[in-house]
């Protein structure tokens, strides 16, 4: 099993499951109503988050979606995102990895852009 094949993506507010492995909030916010305890987290990597300006002007309008993902991906070329993406690729390269969002709709949003960044990296 290659080691994208072990990425997925889901909303932090679901319950855990043996298969998500490496569980990784990467969001900016900590998530409404949810404690440290619950998320059983094995990382938080904020870095990886789109910048809040980004993330207000996308807003989850369908229609900016492609340009947001273009938008985001820029941002994720910049330093601190890079080393924080080296360090999600370790960890994918250890195990299963879910990258967590408390986005409502999380195939149309950063985490799911952030999975295809990853998995073209391999």
């Amino acid at each position: 099993m290659s080691a994208t094949e072990g990425l997925r993506v889901r909303r932090v507010y679901e319950a855990p499951e043996p298969a998500d492995g490496a569980r990784v909030l990467v969001d900016r916010l900590w998530p409404r109503g949810l404690s440290k305890e619950d998320a059983r987290l094995t990382e938080w990597c904020k870095d990886v988050a789109p910048s809040t300006e980004l993330r207000r002007w996308y807003g989850h309008q369908g229609e900016r979606f492609d340009r947001f993902a273009e938008r985001y991906r820029a941002e994720l070329a910049q330093e601190d995102a890079r080393q924080a993406l080296e360090r999600l690729r370790a960890l994918a390269g250890e195990g299963p990895l879910t990258l967590l969002t408390a986005t409502k709709d999380a195939s149309s949003s950063h985490a799911a852009v952030l999975a295809e960044v990853l998995r073209e990296g391999f």
